[in-house]
């Protein structure tokens, strides 16, 4: 999963690079010789939709969704597993239904042969199908992780279930701020 994170935010952040390139080309064009490149705001909006369905990933494997554990870490380890439990089922659900409302998304894309009101015109097929792709992706690494979670759950193993889904606590945090640094 960490391996699978790593080349997700990497391709996250190649992504927004180039949308950066083309956002400086642009701007130096129109400043410079008074041309537009036309579409730049266009491509911004699909990266966008695309960079942030694959930060959804990246923060699923992490363990960097926002949750309020201040009560959780005052509880017996059984009820934190029970939390944690339910906080991956429910993020897994969500997946879910996000892949089904963009499947309906693309199903009306196709359908209609929509494309984009802009000077392009841009069959949005293409970058709906790379959101939708990326949001498949959150989906499936989602239930995934929620059938191992389940797993844990219903063998009993309620430390391990807490060590691998519990929200990252200050120290881990730290921890992993410093590891980076020296690998730098």
């Amino acid at each position: 999963m960490e391996r699978i994170g790593h080349w997700l935010g990497v391709l996250f952040g190649y992504l927004f690079l180039a949308l950066a390139l083309l956002v400086t080309a642009e701007t130096l064009a129109r400043k410079l010789f008074n041309v537009s490149l036309q579409g730049a705001d266009e491509l911004g909006g699909y990266c966008l939709a695309v960079g942030s369905s694959l930060a959804f990933s990246v923060a699923l494997i992490e363990r960097s969704h926002i949750r309020i554990d201040l009560l959780q870490q005052r509880l017996p380890g059984v009820l934190q597993a029970l939390l944690n439990w339910l906080a991956v089922v429910s993020i897994a659900c969500f997946g879910g239904l996000l892949a089904w409302v963009g499947y309906g998304i693309i199903s009306e894309t196709v359908a209609f042969r929509s494309t984009a009101p802009t000077p392009w015109a841009t069959p949005l097929i293409y970058p709906q199908g790379l959101w939708y792709a990326a949001l498949l992706v959150f989906a499936l690494l989602a239930l995934a992780l929620a059938a191992r979670a389940s797993w844990l759950l219903v063998r009993g193993r309620w430390r391990e279930l807490n060590s691998e889904f519990q929200p990252k606590g200050a120290m881990e945090e730290l921890a992993e701020e410093i590891d980076d640094v020296q690998r730098r």
